[in-house]
C-alpha cells in the first residue's frame, strides 16, 4: 500500500508520468545498455528492444501498477505481477538486478522530467518502484523455491533426442536433461527458456511453451521459425530451424509460467490462434492422459490446414475425451471439419461456468475476449498467454 504522504503526490504527478513514460522507458533503456552492454547481447531480447515492445510492455507495466495502487489501494495486482514474475524466474533474474533498474530508470525520469521531479516527487515514485521491485522478488524467490532451485540457477544442459518438422516454418524437439535424468515436472501451460549462441557470440534466450503433458522422460518445444522481419527478430528461432539436430545440447530453463491448467471438473474452453496452439496442446495430452472426463470447448484458428502444426495430434486428442469437441477455422483453403475465415466463438455453444484459457496474437485473444465477456463470462475466469512482451499489462 501507498504511504498516505506519498498518495496525492504520485495521484497529482501520474498524468506528467504516463504522458512521458515512452521517452523514460527509452533512455533508461540506452543508459542501462550504455553501462551494460552484455545486458543486451545475453540477456534482454534484440528483437523486441530492436522493435520497441519491450519498451512499450515496461512503460505500461510501471503505469498500470501507479494506477492501480491509487484506485484500488488495498488490492494487489496479481494476475499482472505473477506474469511478470514467471517471466524474470524464466531468465534467472536475481533481487540484486533491481538496484542496476531503479539506478537507470529514476536516472531517466530525472533527465527527462527536469525540474519537476522535486524531491517529494522522487520519494513517491521511488516508493511506487520499491513496491513493485519488492512484490515481484517475493513472487520470483517462492517460484525458486517451487522449482526447488536457488535464486537465478535456472539453467541446465539439455539434449535433442528427436526433431520433428511439423510445417515448413514450425519444427518440435524432444529434450532430456544431458545426464539422462528425467525432465522433471512442469504444470500443463508452462514454459522454458532457451538460450542459443549465435554466430555473432551473443547468447540470445527465448521462451517456449512446453508443447506435450508433463510425467514423461522428455519434454517437448515446438518453434515457429519467424520470417521476413528487419533487425533481429526471429534470430534465436531461425537458429534453432537451421542448426539444432538431434544430439546436440541446449541450455534450457527449469519451467515456468501462469498460464497452468486449474485442477478441477470444471468445463473448459481451450481457445488458440497459429503457433498459440502449443500450450494447449499440453494441456489436452495431460486431459487425454488422467482420463479426464471434463467438458472441453476446443477452439484453433490458423492460415491454412498446411499452417496448422500438431493438426492432426490435435485431432486425436480431443477425440480421446469423452466430453470434448473441437471447432476449426483456416482463413484460406478449405479443410474437412473446418470453417473458413476469423473464429467466432459467439458462433458456438459454451457451458455455464466455464475457464478459459487463451493462447494467439493479441488482435485473436482480445476478440475471444470480448466476446466472452458479453456473453457473461468473469473476466477473472478468462486466462492468457502473450508470446513475447505483454502488451496487454493494465489494459485488462
Amino acid at each position: 500500500m501507498l504511504s498516505e504522504q506519498s498518495v496525492p503526490v504520485v495521484r497529482a504527478t501520474l498524468p506528467v508520468v504516463g504522458a512521458a513514460i515512452g521517452d523514460i522507458t527509452e533512455l533508461f533503456y540506452r543508459k542501462l545498455f550504455d553501462d551494460r552492454p552484455e545486458l543486451l547481447r545475453d540477456f534482454f531480447n534484440r528483437g523486441n528492444q530492436a522493435n520497441g515492445e519491450q519498451k512499450q510492455a515496461l512503460a505500461g507495466s510501471i503505469a498500470a501498477f501507479a494506477g492501480m495502487l491509487l484506485e484500488r489501494p488495498d488490492d494487489r495486482p496479481d494476475a499482472m505481477l505473477a506474469r511478470i514474475a514467471n517471466k524474470h524466474a524464466s531468465l534467472g533474474v536475481t533481487s540484486g538486478q533491481y538496484k542496476l533498474v531503479h539506478q537507470h530508470l529514476f536516472a531517466a525520469i530525472v533527465e527527462v522530467l527536469g525540474d519537476a521531479v522535486t524531491a517529494e516527487v522522487a520519494a513517491a515514485w521511488d516508493e511506487v518502484y520499491w513496491l513493485m521491485a519488492n512484490a515481484l522478488i517475493a513472487a520470483e524467490s517462492r517460484l525458486y523455491q517451487e522449482a526447488g532451485t536457488a535464486d537465478g540457477e535456472v539453467w541446465r544442459s539439455m539434449e535433442i533426442v528427436e526433431r520433428r518438422e511439423q510445417t515448413p516454418d514450425v519444427v518440435s524437439f524432444l529434450i532430456q536433461p544431458a545426464d539422462g535424468s528425467p525432465a522433471g515436472a512442469f504444470r500443463p501451460g508452462q514454459y522454458v527458456s532457451v538460450q542459443a549462441e549465435l554466430p555473432d557470440g551473443a547468447r540470445q534466450i527465448r521462451q517456449y511453451s512446453l508443447s506435450a503433458a508433463p510425467g514423461r522422460p522428455q519434454w517437448r518445444i515446438t518453434v515457429k521459425r519467424v520470417r521476413g522481419a528487419a533487425g533481429p527478430q526471429g534470430e534465436v528461432s531461425s537458429w534453432l530451424h537451421e542448426t539444432a539436430r538431434a544430439g546436440d545440447l541446449l541450455t534450457v530453463s527449469v519451467p515456468f509460467g501462469d498460464l497452468v491448467l486449474a485442477e478441477d471438473e470444471g468445463p473448459l474452453l481451450l481457445a488458440s490462434a497459429g503457433i498459440g496452439s502449443t500450450p494447449m496442446l499440453a494441456m489436452l495430452d495431460h486431459l487425454a492422459a488422467t482420463g479426464s472426463t471434463r467438458q472441453v470447448v476446443v477452439v484453433h484458428a490458423d492460415r491454412s490446414a498446411a499452417d496448422h502444426a500438431h493438426r492432426e495430434e490435435l485431432r486425436r486428442l480431443v477425440d480421446a475425451l469423452p466430453s470434448a469437441s473441437l471447432h476449426l477455422w483456416y482463413e484460406t483453403g478449405g479443410d474437412a471439419g473446418a470453417a473458413t475465415g476469423q473464429a467466432d466463438i459467439g458462433a458456438l455453444d459454451l457451458p455455464e461456468g466455464l475457464t478459459a484459457y487463451l493462447c494467439g496474437p493479441l488482435p485473436f485473444m482480445r476478440a475471444v475476449r470480448g466476446d466472452l465477456l458479453r456473453r457473461g463470462v468473469p473476466a477473472e475466469a478468462v486466462h492468457y498467454e502473450v508470446f513475447g512482451p505483454d502488451l496487454w499489462l493494465g489494459q485488462e
